[in-house]
């Protein structure tokens, strides 16, 4: 048996863990500039909140019901994610992390144990010790435990447990289960079978294997089959190595000046170069990304994007922001309004599998000790705090976050006070 644990509504639960007096209230929490709503509490929901809406359009939603906005605090919830992972793997001995908020659980060697009262006691537990809501579905194949742990999310706002054991079970939970909601098929197969009439995972399943297969390619047969109780997904104890790291953003105003623009494009390299430190990897390709606002057509238009590759991969900052700005010298037009950029490191590698130049030797021992000081000075005392003179301090007002929670898990000075009468 398999297990899917997955945190509701993950993002708000996180704000509501230090503010308890957020529970039963509705909640949103927004995207990159306070866009659009990312997620939303169930409270939210049942006022007709919408994924993905941007936030000026329920703007009187909001005020009408006092509806509770926060920014996204992707260092608190990153920082809980990684609690809750370990909270995990002190009960099962398998964990494979799928997302920020999902982590699936191999039982297979819990053959004696009585599964649903111990996928109880770890739902418990997560509440107990984070004061997370996870729903945890249990079922012979990874596919049918999301079908499980999406049934999971209707049994209580602490979390419940929802286990398929028997064909009548997987029958009742597929006949529930929209076809669109299907772990691995994707919106054009999804939209393809709707036509078809075949609206649910079961009228899937009743489909021949041979035309999934024809159809659908292997990826479409291999869901199939998990919908029908073959194991087919592999489990990754270890996580596949990451083939991108991405930093980009939107700006609000947008920017018609190189030089402040040059500026958040370095902050973005240095995000990302951070990012890959802290995973032990290095980098063998950069590439720097530019637009203009699709939705201005009253403006010029412009889009272009430029490959850099070190000769040797690397993962110092000072290394990775000159690559970035020299790419950006290379496309950067005048007279344009930028909305977005972003910078993609690429081709990655892990920092002891580094293939040698006979003409650059690639990062120094004294590089690398440096960027230990400064990745160590900038997660004690926060994000930027030590920065290479071609971020800047100008970029920040660009971003706009003004319902930014503190970090109250990971910055001392963010930390809730508890104080006592003797």
């Amino acid at each position: 048996m398999f297990a899917l644990a997955d945190a509701n509504n993950f993002f708000v639960s996180c704000e509501r863990v230090f503010r308890p007096e957020l529970r039963g209230v509705p909640v949103v929490v927004l995207s990159n500039n306070d866009g659009c709503v990312i997620a939303r509490s169930n409270e939210a929901k049942a006022l007709g909140i919408k994924m993905g809406i941007p936030l000026y359009q329920i703007k009187n939603l909001v005020e009408e019901h006092k509806v509770q906005v926060f920014s996204s605090n992707y260092i608190l919830y990153s920082d809980m994610s990684q609690r809750m992972v370990n909270l995990l793997s002190q009960h099962v001995p398998e964990l494979e992390q799928y997302s920020v908020d999902e982590c699936f659980i191999d039982f297979r060697s819990f053959a004696r144990f009585d599964l649903l009262r111990y996928g109880e006691q770890i739902v418990k537990t997560i509440y107990k010790g984070l004061n997370l809501p996870i729903s945890l579905g249990i079922a012979p194949t990874k596919t049918l435990a999301k079908v499980a742990s999406k049934m999971a999310k209707k049994k209580g706002d602490h979390g419940g447990v929802v286990m398929l054991e028997n064909e009548e079970e997987v029958e009742i939970a597929l006949r529930q289960c929209p076809i669109e909601d299907v772990w691995g098929i994707g919106r054009r197969h999804s939209k393809r079978l709707l036509e078809m009439n075949v609206a649910t995972a079961w009228d899937f399943v009743q489909l021949s294997q041979a035309w999934v297969r024809k159809n659908m390619t292997i990826v479409g047969e291999r869901t199939w089959l998990e919908l029908t109780g073959q194991p087919s997904i592999d489990f990754e104890n270890y996580p596949a190595d990451k083939k991108q790291i991405c930093s980009s953003r939107s700006f609000t105003p947008m920017i018609e000046n190189q030089g402040l623009l040059s500026e958040a494009v370095s902050g973005f390299a240095a995000q990302v170069a951070q990012k890959l430190r802290s995973e032990g990897n290095a980098a063998n390709s950069l590439m720097v990304f530019i637009s203009s606002n699709r939705h201005r057509t009253d403006l010029q238009q412009y889009y272009n994007n430029r490959i850099y590759t070190f000769p040797v991969a690397t993962a110092d900052t000072s290394l990775i922001v000159d690559a970035a700005r020299k790419a950006l010298a290379d496309i950067y037009m005048e007279d344009i309004a930028y909305k977005k950029a972003g910078v993609v490191l690429f081709n990655i590698v892990d920092q002891d599998s580094i293939q040698g130049n006979l003409f650059h030797s690639g990062d120094s021992e004294t590089q690398k000790k440096l960027m230990a000081v400064m990745d160590s000075l900038n997660n004690h005392f926060g994000h930027g705090t030590v920065r290479t003179g071609a971020e800047g301090f100008r970029t920040k007002s660009l971003y706009n976050r003004s319902h930014l929670s503190p970090n109250y898990s990971t910055r001392m000075e963010d930390a809730i006070e508890v104080r006592t009468e003797r």
